[in-house]
């Protein structure tokens, strides 16, 4: 029996009728990690013994048949803190980090009786879109090898697309889920800024950073969403309202729900024409399922991408320099004074991406520059979020691209980090506007995976997965697997 490709719902089932244990489970996951790592390079650090060790004490304590995630395997973002798990950001200057302590997710998945297989690659201290900016390797697309898996997340993405294992975490400050989410053909959700605990995730741009799970489907991802929100006293901006269950109405389907359609994103400089006809009949498929779809305008947007990059690398520039050598992080041997201690540890332990917006940001924030470009950015902020206001008071749901291109190949844009910042077009609005918004399998363009996005009001994923669903049953895009 190959489990897998199978979903969380699936596994649930088996465990509960034991026609498998958790260690098959576990067991099964590693031989394809085995067979596929090679191709895909997915995973920094790996924790087999752990992982079995753990699946066997979930056999001996019984899988609860409440409890679907029991027994579950699930990877996690390499800048998620596993108390005893190396934990390095994809950075050379954390290549020794071992935390003594668990994130708040961390935390809530073992409570939760998941099992962690490992530590997945992503961009360093999350900075790219294509996971090439890894220290440690670069990982490749299950679809094409020679295409990139989308960044930051992209070990996340691609693990679950190439079926080694059915849930992983991680990290959105710009679009990093939803864009690998689309790159690689699954689930992939951005909750509401606060819906969960950021306490443990190393941060980039902490008035952005949100982490969420990725799936095969969306039902898996509203089951795990479940399981990591919740009021977190570790986390200043954590959000104190009750968490409803995600999985509750969401079969209830589509009719008469409103649904907004930006014309800023179909009409975007650059989108691919394969990636438009998708969601074009994706529009249909709405349509036809009994929604209310109409054109809106979201004219702020285009301000999205300066106004990210500045106020990203701006509080990335201030996170980061804590890793000196002194305080945290690698230290050069070749430093002789404390001068070249702070310099050279820096210089050789971060990246050149991670240098960049450092400078990027410093600059933005520096006496004489500041209202010039950090005020402007948050001004601009301000009117991307009122834009979604006004839309929502009239629509529950806006509906548009996730990316405008399908994969791009691997190198083919390392070296203009202009053209790699535009592929965030259409999801930094978002993290701007601290809206949770989905990426769902909606087509393919060239062979490749075409994402569509569905951005929700504050708080109100429930509608986001409703819509979701509705889409993702009345397709087969989501059974669509990769050829490895």
């Amino acid at each position: 029996m190959d489990i897998t490709n199978y979903t969380v719902e699936e596994l649930h089932e088996l465990l509960v009728k034991k026609e498998v244990t958790a260690q098959e489970i576990v067991k099964a996951v590693f031989a394809r990690i085995s067979e596929t790592e090679d191709k895909i390079g997915a995973f920094i650090t790996l924790t087999e013994e752990e992982a079995l060790e753990q699946a066997r004490k979930v056999d001996e304590e019984g899988i609860d048949p409440n409890n679907v995630l029991s027994g579950i395997p699930i990877g996690i973002k390499d800048n998620i803190v596993t108390n005893g798990t190396r934990t390095t950001a994809a950075s050379k200057i954390l290549e020794d980090f071992v935390p003594i302590y668990d994130a708040t997710v961390t935390k809530k998945v073992k409570e939760a009786k998941m099992i962690s297989v490992g530590k997945l690659n992503m961009d360093e201290f999350a900075m790219g879109g294509s996971t090439e900016t890894s220290y440690y390797k670069k990982t490749r697309n299950p679809w094409n090898l020679d295409k990139v898996p989308g960044g930051s997340s992209g070990g996340s993405a691609a693990a679950v697309a190439a079926g080694q294992i059915p849930v992983s975490l991680g990290t959105d400050t710009g679009g990093s889920i939803r864009q690998p989410a689309a790159f690689n053909g699954i689930v992939g959700m951005k909750p509401t800024y606060g819906r969960v605990s950021r306490f443990g995730l190393i941060a980039f741009g902490s008035s952005l950073d949100q982490i969420g799970p990725f799936t095969r489907t969306v039902k898996d991802n509203a089951l795990v969403l479940n399981a990591i929100s919740g009021h977190d006293a570790s986390d200043s901006m954590s959000y104190e309202g009750e968490v409803p269950d995600f999985t509750a109405g969401i079969e209830s389907g589509v009719k008469g729900m409103k649904i907004g359609v930006p014309t800023e994103y179909l009409n975007e400089k650059g989108l691919e024409e394969g990636v438009k006809e998708a969601v074009l009949k994706a529009i249909d498929t709405f349509k036809s399922l009994g929604a209310i779809v109409e054109e809106v305008s979201l004219p702020h947007s285009k301000y999205g991408v300066p106004a990210y990059y500045i106020i990203a690398s701006s509080e990335a520039s201030s996170n980061l320099q804590r890793f000196d050598g002194v305080r945290y992080g690698y230290r050069s041997p070749e430093a002789k004074t404390l001068d070249e201690v702070y310099v050279k540890s820096r210089t050789e332990g971060f990246g050149m991406e991670v240098k960049r917006r450092i400078m990027l940001g410093t600059f933005s924030l520096s006496s004489g520059f500041y209202d010039a470009h950090f005020k402007k950015a948050g001004q601009a902020r301000t009117l991307i979020r009122q834009d979604f206001d006004n839309v929502f008071k009239e629509f529950d749901l806006i509906l548009g691209p996730t990316t405008p291109t399908t994969a791009f190949g691997i190198g083919e844009q390392i070296d203009d980090p202009i053209a790699m910042y535009l592929s965030d077009i259409l999801t930094v609005p978002v993290n701007l506007a601290g809206v949770p918004a989905i990426s769902i399998p909606c087509g393919f363009s060239n062979d490749l995976p075409v994402g569509l996005q569905l951005i929700g009001k504050h708080f109100d994923e429930e509608t986001i997965y409703k819509a979701a669903y509705a889409f993702e049953q009345a397709t087969d895009f989501h059974k669509e697997k990769p050829n490895l």
